[in-house]
């Protein structure tokens, strides 16, 4: 490697030196190029991936994934002052049945959110 390459080399960057040629028809272009964007990737890295086999995950995909995580502990938090609550302030604003319904409803909705993460993740 020469001093000017070592100069721009960063450190823990692969340093990728090989370029293929692809050769496609407009339409093919322009389909590989829209499953790229909706990928949020570049066309580049959509190919490699593509081409390598490797998933190529959607970063819709993960953003979808952090939005149910922190929508999960929100509800793990309302659970938690509802509890509190009925600990506190028993049987003052609502009866404690329907408080530990409510509680159940958003256990069993955690539960899903908890089994579309998975999903998602395959």
């Amino acid at each position: 490697m020469n001093s000017v390459e070592e100069k721009h080399k960063k450190p823990g960057i692969r340093s990728l030196k090989q370029r293929i040629d692809v050769w496609v028809t407009k339409d093919e272009k322009d389909e590989l190029t829209d499953k790229a964007r909706q990928a949020g990737s570049s066309l580049s890295s959509y190919m490699k991936f593509a081409g390598l086999r490797k998933s190529v995950r959607a970063r819709t995909d993960l953003t979808a994934i952090n939005d149910l995580v922190r929508v999960s502990g929100d509800l793990g938090r309302v659970a938690g002052l509802l509890k509190l609550w009925l600990l506190e302030k028993h049987g003052q604003g609502a009866r404690p049945a329907d408080v530990e319904a409510m509680m159940n409803d958003f256990r069993v909705l955690q539960n899903e959110i908890r089994s579309i993460i998975q999903q998602v993740r395959k």
